[in-house]
């Protein structure tokens, strides 16, 4: 457990390095732009000066540059209203939804404080936690009938960790960071590879205090079926098809290191990144 979550936290750290870096690049810029501020080091202004002043490649960096600080800024305050926005929402509407007597039930069956879960009626097999600052681990009436008692034990220990670590919050800032710094294909291997490998700490967690991987192996498994035989979106909205895979192979195979690599997209992309700024060091050039 401690290896994947030192892996977590150096993944988790590298976006937020970059995404600061950049960031803060960008908000020099857009000072020396607005205010006039003298930049004696940034990398915005570094690309326009390899161009001859006035020149059309000098106009078309600016309007590069300057496209590319708007998106990353519109795009983080989108996704930030948006998050907040819909948070409220389903918030309201899932303790609409709210099960008083399975509420209880599960509270008293496994010694849990009342506001870390709540039961909701709702025919499918769900289980995550919602909220940022005091996380709420829900489930759904289809999934307490679904599972027996290890099972879902096994599940609430598992969402227990994600509440704990507060790994929903974590893992909207690196997908915030991804989708504003598309340009980087390093923080969208971050934001994939960070959720995957949550996923298995909260699968360690949940075995340790479980003390066996059965009741979590066929829970997953009960979970799996379900959602392919209703043909529906995934049992749970942890457990997402891309890490999937990862979680049976650590199940079965726990010994074994799974390797986080990096994906070929993003290779592809770093390619054409790397030969775009060629391109625009030997046009500065001619």
């Amino acid at each position: 457990m401690m290896l994947w979550k030192r892996k977590s936290s150096l993944v988790f750290g590298l976006s937020l390095l970059i995404a600061s870096v950049v960031w803060s690049q960008m908000g020099m810029y857009l000072a020396h732009l607005l205010f006039g501020v003298n930049l004696k080091m940034n990398f915005f202004k570094l690309c326009l000066s390899l161009f001859r002043d006035n020149s059309l490649y000098y106009f078309m960096m600016i309007f590069l540059l300057n496209t590319v600080i708007v998106y990353s800024i519109m795009i983080t305050l989108v996704n930030v209203v948006q998050q907040y926005v819909r948070s409220t929402k389903f918030k309201s509407k899932i303790m609409s939804l709210r099960n008083d007597y399975l509420t209880k039930h599960l509270i008293e069956e496994f010694g849990l404080q009342h506001q870390d879960l709540i039961v909701i009626d709702h025919n499918q097999s769900m289980a995550f936690t919602l909220g940022f600052r005091n996380p709420l681990i829900v489930l759904s009436s289809g999934l307490v009938e679904l599972l027996d008692r290890d099972e879902l034990e096994a599940v609430i220990e598992h969402e227990a960790f994600h509440k704990n670590n507060h790994d929903s919050m974590k893992i909207f800032i690196l997908q915030v960071i991804s989708r504003a710094l598309w340009f980087i294909p390093l923080t969208k291997w971050s934001y994939q590879n960070c959720t995957i490998m949550s996923e298995l700490l909260a699968d360690e967690y949940a075995i340790r205090k479980t003390g066996s991987e059965l009741g979590l192996s066929s829970a997953l498994l009960k979970l799996i079926k379900v959602s392919f035989t209703n043909q529906a979106a995934p049992a749970m909205t942890h457990f997402a098809e891309v890490s999937v895979n990862f979680r049976l192979q650590q199940l079965l195979h726990p010994q074994r290191s799974i390797p986080v690599k990096l994906g070929m997209t993003s290779i592809v992309i770093s390619i054409h990144m790397l030969l775009l700024l060629m391109g625009v060091i030997v046009l500065a050039i001619a």
